[in-house]
Order: C-alpha cells, then structure tokens, then sequence
C-alpha cells in the first residue's frame, strides 16, 4: 500500500474555504458511496452512551442530524466546526430541532480545536482530513486526543488506499486528478488513518477498509492512552503553538 507522507499538492485553507462555500448541499451528492462507511462508523463508535459529542468539519450537517436524531442519547450534546460559512448555516438549519444541545461554529481552518481539555467523550471527523496536509492531520489528531476524556473514542472515515482491483483503479484515476487539479475532487485524497495515530498516543480499536460503488473508505476508531502528554502521529511532544503553523505555510 503506498506511504500516505508521500507529499502533493493541498488546497489553502483559503482555497479550501471558497470551495465549500461555493460547493454548499451538493455535497451531499457524494453519499452514495459514504453512506456504507458512515453506517459502519456509527455501529462502532458506541454513541448510545456518548455525552458529548466533537466534529471536527460537520460539512452539512447530515451525519450530525444522524448522531442527534437516532444515535445519542437524548441529553447528549453536540458541538461542529467549519470553515465553510455555507457549511456553518447548513448544519444550524439541519440542527435546529434539537434545540441548544447542538452548536455550530465556523473556524478559521486551522487544525486546533477551541475547547478545555477532556471536554469530549466522541471527536468525530467524517472525510475531513483527507482534504489536510500530512503535517496538519497530525496536528487535528493532537487536538482530538486533548479534548477527548480518557475511556473516549475517536471516530473517523477517510477515502483510502484500494483493496480490490476496480478500487485500486479507482484509486489511481482519483489521484491522477488530485495531482493535476485537487479542487476536482475537492482537495481530497486516499489516506491512511491508521499511520497518524502513534502508539504512544492511541490504542486503535477498529480499522477496516469499506468499498462502496467502487471507492475505498478508511473507517476507524480509536482510544487516546494515558493523558500524560499528547504526541503526533510519530509519538513526538507537540510544540504549544507547533511553530505557528510553520509560518502559516498553509493559509
């Protein structure tokens, strides 16, 4: 399977903004090969006994309707963050039956995540960090494992790295694209969940690879270990500001 560091092109978060802003509901369009992912994901993140509940970019807010509406207790709470205006007042609208157990907060796409430690129970992220830079999706996983309380579950889906022939082909065609143009695809591109959780840091629970209409999905849930000081995906302290952002290298 190929190496996720290998290095290409991402899209700016302002790139990133503007896309999703300009893409809107349409993306709902892409359910029809998520939906056998997300359905696994929601079998093994136990969100019946969820608390409170993180998405790290809620898009339009559908899985959150799901999580809310059949899935998490009826006192549970629920916080999404977007960079995507569009996304932001989507997700509200979609939201608003549930009164103030859900909240919706638009970011400036910096992977950080503006809550107190051990404040969550479930971080959740939903083909978001495969639109991220490798270092940027290191850096997201650090903000999950502090925000998320010892005994919580971290639970992603990404596109991924093919497991049969038509995926593996698909797979190719997909980033063939993503080379030429990543806004084509939406910036995003196969990834491997799985080699961004360092060991010291996480204790991965469940990683398997779906398929559906031909497009392979990571989907994975995981466990942060001991609270004693976070690491990236290579078991390394993380700076308090992380070199800020490098220098913003991705605005």
């Amino acid at each position: 399977m190929p190496s996720t560091p290998v290095t290409r092109p991402i899209l700016t978060r302002q790139q990133a903004r503007d896309f999703y802003d300009r893409f809107g509901r349409r993306q709902d369009r892409q359910s029809y090969y998520e939906n056998a992912a997300l359905d696994r994901l929601l079998e093994l993140g136990d969100f019946g006994s969820a608390e409170a509940v993180v998405e790290f970019g809620c898009g339009t807010g559908r899985f959150a309707q799901t999580l809310l509406e059949e899935h998490l207790p009826g006192n549970a709470t629920y916080i999404g963050f977007d960079l995507s205006e569009t996304m932001v007042q989507l997700t509200r609208k979609r939201l608003v039956s549930v009164g103030p157990r859900a909240s919706v907060v638009r970011t400036d796409g910096r992977p950080r995540v503006p809550l107190p430690p051990t404040s969550c129970d479930r971080f959740v992220s939903t083909y978001v960090l495969d639109l991220l830079s490798n270092q940027n999706i290191s850096r997201t996983l650090d903000q999950a494992w502090k925000v998320l309380r010892p005994g919580g579950l971290l639970c992603l889906t990404s596109l991924t790295y093919g497991t049969t022939f038509l995926s593996k082909w698909v797979v190719a065609s997909w980033l063939g694209i993503h080379s030429l143009r990543p806004s084509l695809v939406g910036g995003c591109r196969p990834i491997s969940l799985t080699d961004f959780l360092g060991p010291a840091s996480w204790k991965v629970l469940y990683s398997t690879t779906v398929v559906s209409w031909g497009v392979p999905s990571e989907v994975l849930v995981a466990r942060p270990r001991a609270h004693s000081r976070p690491g990236t995906g290579i078991d390394r302290p993380l700076d308090p500001e992380d070199n800020e952002e490098l220098a913003d290298e991705d605005r």
